[in-house]
């Protein structure tokens, strides 16, 4: 004569399972979070580049004579951006349509955010941290630079703008400029 298991040893048995098994999948979690956690500590992502932000202004890459658009000997263009609590500088940039352009961007105080309208382009500037993108512009016009992440009581102030002009018209102003070692800049 077989025994029945009563409903409620059942239900327990049942329960006893999916406990075990919530259990294992929360433990499996932690277990992820703290070995990512750690691992990502000891060994930063590959291809990040450090900075040095108390002393961006002084020497290196991005001091103030380097800031804006440079045409490159290959022929694409480099554009290097430093954010600071409330402006970006340079505060409006002159890019090519048709050409690669490889933005360089950093902050020198806070986390910054770095959009540009109508295009491919949206990233964090972390002090510390030089942030390296690239894009085509496809055609001429005008976009809107904003900080989109929360820098401080100035942040709704924080925009710049980025002049896409005619390949032949930037290389003339970049001509212009090279003998004084300038960068293309809205303003000549």
């Amino acid at each position: 004569m077989a025994i029945n298991p009563s409903s409620h040893e059942v239900a327990e048995r049942v329960e006893r399972r999916w406990a075990i098994l919530v259990v294992a999948i929360v433990t499996v979690l932690v277990a992820m979070t703290v070995y990512t956690g750690l691992h990502w500590a000891m060994m930063p992502p590959s291809r990040v580049e450090t900075i040095r932000p108390e002393t961006l202004h002084v020497s290196g890459e991005f001091i103030e004579s380097n800031l804006g658009s440079a045409p490159e000997a290959d022929g694409s263009v480099t554009v290097r951006i430093v954010a600071q609590q409330y402006s970006f500088t340079p505060q409006c940039l002159v890019v090519p349509a048709g050409v690669p352009i490889t933005f360089r961007a950093t902050s020198s105080d806070v986390v910054h955010g770095f959009l540009i309208t109508n295009t491919n382009i949206n990233s964090m500037l972390e002090p510390g941290y030089v942030s390296t993108f690239k894009t085509t512009f496809a055609q001429t016009g005008e976009h809107l630079m904003p900080c989109h992440e929360y820098c401080g009581t100035g942040h709704q102030n924080m925009w710049a703008h980025v002049k896409v002009v005619d390949r032949a018209e930037f290389m003339q102003m970049a001509d212009k400029l090279a003998a004084n070692s300038r960068r293309v800049s809205c303003v000549q």
